[in-house]
Parts: structure tokens; C-alpha cells; sequence
């Protein structure tokens, strides 16, 4: 059986396995904007787009935060109470995967660098 880190995607078979990258392509490409599938660069380049996706949901992260610190101010006076605070949930939820697939979406591009993972004991 072949190591996988914590955070490593379910839908992506340990690398190493035969043909691992296909199911980590398209991992990659669930995390990027659709458009990003017409760029054949990235699908014959696995690394890169690895690359190109761990910085696309930084700027997502980026943006959700600045969103959650915004979202009293910018929409106090248009939301009931319950609403903000709604919003305010989806928007630390929306935090929280965008931290999970950032820490897969490296694993991914470290895994295509050729790093080995070993499990510990």
C-alpha cells in the first residue's frame, strides 16, 4: 500500500500508482475556474497546473477572508441580524474547504515534483 498524507485528496490514488495523475488533473481542475480546462498546457503539464491551482484558492482564501471581515460594514443595513450572521457562516465554511484543498492542492503539486510520502508509525 502505497502513503498518502493527511489532506490528500479521496479522489486521487496514492502517487505512484499507475496512471495516479489522471484523477489528480482533474482534481486540480474541480478547484479552478471551468475556463481553466480549455489550457491544454496544464493538462499535458500536471506540475504546473498543480502550481496554477494552489495560487488560484490562495486568491480565493484571500478573498473569502477579506469578504468575513467586510460583510458587517458592506451589509449591516441590507441584512437582518440572522441574515449577517448566515452569511457570516457560509462565508467561515467556505474558509474552511477553500484551507482543505489548498493543503491538497500542494500535496498534489508536491507529489508531482516527485516527493515521497512515508508514513509514520
Amino acid at each position: 500500500m502505497r502513503a498518502t498524507p493527511p489532506g490528500w485528496p479521496l479522489e486521487v490514488p496514492p502517487p505512484g500508482t499507475p496512471d495516479w495523475q489522471v484523477p489528480a488533473v482533474s482534481w486540480l481542475l474541480d478547484q479552478c475556474p471551468a475556463d481553466y480546462r480549455r489550457y491544454a498546457g496544464w493538462r499535458r503539464h500536471p506540475v504546473a497546473l498543480a502550481w496554477v491551482t494552489v495560487r488560484h484558492v490562495d486568491a480565493q482564501l484571500e478573498a473569502m477572508r477579506q469578504a468575513y471581515r467586510e460583510a458587517r460594514v458592506e451589509l449591516g443595513d441590507d441584512l437582518t441580524p440572522e441574515a449577517l450572521e448566515q452569511v457570516l457562516a457560509d462565508l467561515e465554511a467556505e474558509g474552511v474547504r477553500l484551507r482543505a484543498a489548498r493543503r491538497s492542492a500542494e500535496l498534489l503539486h508536491e507529489a508531482m515534483q516527485g516527493k515521497r510520502f512515508i508514513p509514520r508509525l
